[in-house]
This record gives structure tokens, C-alpha cells and sequence, in this order.
């Protein structure tokens, strides 16, 4: 099987999708298409690297976080509810 390549941005975003959100690494590979050995190295990989300096969320911002995360769980439960109930209909 052939090694796929990933861009650092979308390894980013997988990576920080783990770190910031309380889903799994199981959760975040099978949405994405990768391996999850794969996204589990990545995030090893990630927490070894010296912290960077990135500005502090304000208060305001951090509850904003929260909402659209709780917001963005909602939607994907829906859409997945939607998706069995559809393939049940056909």
C-alpha cells in the first residue's frame, strides 16, 4: 500500500481537533480518513514539541469555544440520526 501524504495544515487541524475537543483520536481518524495510529503519532509528536507563546482566550472568547463546540457536537449527532434514518427509510 502506497504512504498517503498529508499537508501540515490538515495534520494541524486533526491534531488540534483532539487537543481542544473532548473527542477521541478513534473519532476525530474515522472522520478525517486516517489511520488512527497515524493521528495518535501525530499527536504524540505534538505534545513532545516545547509549548508555543499563543495568546490566552479571553473569557469571552473561551465561553464563545464552548458554545460552538457543544454546538458543533449537536449538529454532528443530528446529521448522523439523519443518516441512519434515511438509510433505514430506503
Amino acid at each position: 500500500m502506497a504512504e498517503q501524504k498529508y499537508s501540515p495544515e490538515f495534520r494541524d487541524a486533526c491534531v488540534q481537533e483532539v487537543i481542544r475537543s473532548s473527542r477521541t483520536i478513534a473519532q476525530v481518524a474515522r472522520e478525517n480518513g486516517v489511520v488512527q495510529q497515524t493521528l495518535r503519532n501525530w499527536v504524540n509528536a505534538y505534545k513532545k514539541q516545547p509549548p508555543t507563546t499563543e495568546p490566552e482566550l479571553s473569557v469571552s472568547e473561551r465561553a464563545r469555544l464552548k458554545q460552538l463546540e457543544a454546538e458543533v457536537r449537536e449538529l454532528r449527532a443530528e446529521n448522523e440520526f439523519l443518516g441512519k434514518a434515511t438509510a433505514c427509510a430506503t
